[in-house]
């Protein structure tokens, strides 16, 4: 809490900063930038983005990039969209950007990441492969786990 914050303020920060977590959630394939995020939540971008990084343990931008790549996991073990299609199809406007960011969460690129996880989730009811499929930060596992995590059946 900050200096001068009382309980029932902080509170209400954490209401705001709640509900642009859900809007990030559910709207996370529209451009979002934490301006208006920010705005949303009747904050500066900057007091935003501290609050929501103390609340979530990560930038918003963070979040709503982890979100865009957990949705391209589901469309890519699909496999009936190009890793191009399901770039666009998350939110991002960069294949780039997309590729780079998907290859940090998960350890391998989107078109790897297409090609293994079809062999890896066969036969598994869609929740399951949801959250054994669930993207590891870089920092919270070694990276053979990541790896096992993929290629493991």
């Amino acid at each position: 809490m900050t200096q001068g914050t009382t309980p029932s303020q902080r509170l209400g920060e954490l209401v705001r900063l709640r509900r642009a977590r859900d809007r990030i959630d559910r709207d996370y394939a529209q451009p979002l930038d934490v301006e208006a995020l920010a705005r949303g939540a009747h904050m500066s971008a900057g007091h935003f983005s501290r609050q929501f990084r103390l609340a979530y343990g990560e930038s918003p931008y963070s979040y709503l990039m982890t979100r865009r790549i957990e949705r391209a996991m589901t469309l890519l073990r699909r496999g009936d969209l190009s890793v191009t299609d399901v770039c666009f199809e998350v939110g991002c406007s960069s294949l780039g950007t997309f590729s780079t960011r998907f290859t940090e969460l998960v350890g391998v690129s989107p078109s790897v990441y297409r090609s293994q996880s079809a062999l890896a989730t066969e036969g598994m009811p869609p929740c399951v492969a949801r959250q054994v499929t669930r993207p590891i930060r870089n920092r919270e596992a070694p990276a053979h786990k990541r790896s096992q995590a993929v290629a493991s059946p």
